[in-house]
């Protein structure tokens, strides 16, 4: 079977049998289909599952020397990646690499034991930068005062109060159609990544906010995209990123105030207030416990700053 093929029914498998979502399966395509690139010019001709098998662990470690090479290079109107860019791009290239001979070997009996010797580079843990309390709870009503009609006030006042009251991706939100809202329950049926389903608690400020839009939709139909743009169509992420990148500016907040920082928000004050890692984690739809965990790296830095910022020996030597 050719590499070709294999990553084919690889990414098949991904999709079908793993439940991954598109995004991860795009990613996972575009790893596989660069290492086979690398190994056509690397082996000097097509490259079939005999040769993955026979591949050793230089051959491995020629294909990350040119992917560290690679990374260095900026793109053209780009900045230089930064190390840890550049270390991020390989420790994912890499396992997708892995993930992909795994597959090889469960499912087509191609087995090479020397990817299994690459050793994958520690990567320090990324810490969740959320909004204080006060902003998050400003940016529902910023948000919306900017935008041009009375429609697309309640519709903006209605996505960010989610976004916030729920910790909802923004595709998890912009995906949710007006038959999941029309009775408003007391909690919100979510399908998250990998088409997994969870169920969110709705507070009565995403209730009475939510409630308003609807009132105000101009489509009454179940399957209508419950946020909807100017045209009538699902409401794009671009969007709603624009409205809250405009409403930033004014605003004078960082780069990091983004609607997914409205999420992290959402995690990190629910931790402030004395919330349970393993709730929280259920609350996000997180499949594993460690991610969720970053929540209390991000609490810890936050400690650090006051610390920093107000103890009276904080300057001292």
């Amino acid at each position: 079977m050719m590499g070709d093929d294999a990553r084919m029914r690889f990414l098949e498998w991904l999709r079908d049998e793993r439940r991954a979502s598109p995004r991860t399966v795009d990613a996972y395509g575009a790893d596989v289909a660069r290492f086979l690139d690398f190994l056509r010019g690397h082996l000097g001709g097509d490259v079939d599952t005999a040769s993955l098998a026979a591949l050793s662990l230089s051959d491995f470690r020629a294909w990350l020397a040119d992917e560290t090479e690679r990374g260095a290079r900026p793109r053209p109107g780009h900045r230089p990646p930064t190390r840890d860019q550049a270390l991020r791009s390989r420790a994912r290239r890499l396992s997708s690499v892995k993930t992909f001979f795994r597959w090889l070997g469960r499912r087509c009996g191609v087995r090479n034991d020397a990817v299994a010797l690459l050793a994958t580079p520690r990567l320090k843990p990324t810490v969740p930068r959320p909004l204080p309390v006060a902003r998050a709870m400003e940016a529902p009503d910023g948000i919306a005062a900017l935008a041009h009609g009375p429609m697309e006030q309640r519709r903006d006042y209605a996505l960010f109060v989610l976004l916030y009251g729920t910790g909802l991706r923004i595709s998890e939100a912009l995906a949710l159609n007006v038959g999941d809202v029309e009775r408003l329950p007391a909690s919100l049926r979510v399908r998250g990544k990998g088409g997994k389903e969870r169920v969110v608690p709705l507070v009565p400020a995403v209730n009475e906010a939510l409630r308003a839009w609807r009132v105000a939709h101009p489509d009454p139909a179940s399957d209508a995209p419950l946020f909807v743009g100017t045209r009538g169509g699902r409401l794009q992420p671009a969007i709603a990123q624009r409205a809250m990148r405009t409403w930033r500016a004014m605003a004078g907040l960082p780069d990091h105030a983004t609607p997914h920082a409205l999420r992290h928000s959402f995690a990190t004050h629910l931790m402030e207030a004395g919330a349970d890692l393993r709730s929280i984690q259920e609350l996000l739809g997180h499949a594993s416990l460690s991610t969720t965990q970053r929540y209390t790296l991000a609490d810890e830095a936050r400690l650090m700053d006051v610390w920093s910022r107000a103890h009276p020996r904080a300057g001292a030597p």
